[in-house]
């Protein structure tokens, strides 16, 4: 159930979209038409510098309401109709717009916020207060396109092929336990962050109670939300580095902490002790897009599949190794990560191989 892919050229090229559309249509039968998207990171670079809010409306009100709550609050660069085209398989779709925009320099300034954070605060605000609207990406130079369909649909539906992008992820959404709904479909996003996820978090009331203390609200009805936040949480806002933040989400077993060397053990002692709250508990794959490159990685497990592949610049990952060969035809390396093991893509640095457990073709047919 659900499909992912994610793609990263290390060398900063950016792919059309198509390649990530091709990617997701192979995995078609991982859902059931009721949510999928894709998120580009460098998709905007003649705005690079400024936050390119992605916005769904249910009615004119909505978008009324918040278009003056963006007038008090930023300066507007921009304002615009999301490009879309008429699609098979697509009913009526939400008011879908974008906004370009800056902090306002004084309310900045009186809030007392890094700028980052005035920006958070602004989506919560809106997702929390203003009914019916929803703010599906908040980066710069990013965007995230979502909507209730198949990721074939979605993707004909916004003209993905038309933008260019370093980073890709796609989802194919098989919900289960929560409602199907534009704002509900993956990536879930924060800035510059976005994610995709397949599988179910179990921990997500302990997780959203605590992100809740630092001022995240989760108001999406979907539990990969809370996963998203904690990459803000723990990446932009703790400093921790990518590989810390997985093994504080993903930490090893208490066996596998016993057994380490004395300095891994006390680090990794300290991780779940300080991030025990942040654990996510639950079968899962996740990967996370950003600005500079991608994350992937499974639950400590790994009850659901994920498999990786490198050609050359190109990272990709998903849950079929079938859609990365539709992207990298003869990839130098394919290897299904282990669990809890995260592969971690960076724009400007080559990818470093040595950093996977790779397998053997016996051991991969088990995985």
């Amino acid at each position: 159930m659900c499909g992912l892919v994610g793609i990263c050229d290390t060398g900063g090229t950016r792919h059309s979209g198509e390649d990530v559309m091709r990617a997701m249509a192979l995995q078609h039968d991982r859902g059931n038409g009721l949510g999928a998207g894709y998120a580009g990171h460098g998709i905007y670079p003649e705005l690079p510098d400024h936050y390119a809010l992605h916005l769904l409306f249910e009615n004119r009100a909505a978008l009324e309401r918040t278009e003056a709550f963006i007038d008090a609050y930023y300066e507007l660069e921009r304002a615009e109709a999301i490009p879309t085209r008429r699609t098979d398989g697509i009913g009526k779709a939400p008011l879908l717009w974008r906004y370009f925009v800056q902090p306002n320099a004084k309310k900045l300034s009186d809030s007392g916020q890094r700028e980052d954070d005035y920006v958070v605060y602004g989506v919560m605000h809106i997702n929390t207060h203003f009914d019916g609207a929803t703010v599906v990406s908040s980066g710069k130079n990013m965007g995230v396109f979502k909507g209730v369909g198949f990721p074939e649909e979605i993707g004909h539906f916004y003209r993905i092929e038309e933008y260019g992008a370093h980073t890709w992820v796609a989802h194919n959404r098989f919900p289960t336990n929560s409602q199907a709904w534009w704002g509900g479909a993956h990536p879930f996003s924060l800035l510059d962050f976005s994610l995709v996820h397949n599988g179910e978090l179990s921990s997500y009331g302990i997780n959203a109670r605590y992100i809740k203390q630092f001022g995240y609200v989760c108001t999406l009805f979907t539990d990969t939300e809370v996963a998203t936040y904690l990459f803000d949480l723990l990446v932009r806002r703790h400093g921790l580095s990518f590989e810390d933040a997985c093994a504080a989400l993903a930490p090893p077993l208490w066996s596998a902490i016993d057994a380490m060397e004395p300095a891994a053990r006390e680090r990794a002692t300290l991780m779940r002790d300080i991030y025990g709250s942040a654990m996510l508990n639950g079968p899962f794959a996740i990967v996370l897009g950003t600005n500079s490159g991608m994350v992937a990685f499974n639950d400590r497990v790994k009850l659901r599949p994920l498999v990786a592949a490198v050609s050359g610049d190109l990272v990709a990952v998903g849950s079929e190794e079938s859609s990365l060969l539709e992207v990298l035809n003869t990839p130098d390396y394919v290897w299904a990560p282990k669990a809890g093991e995260p592969v971690i893509a960076r724009v400007g640095q080559p990818f470093d191989i040595t950093t996977a457990t790779l397998h053997t073709t016996a051991e991969r047919s088990a995985a």
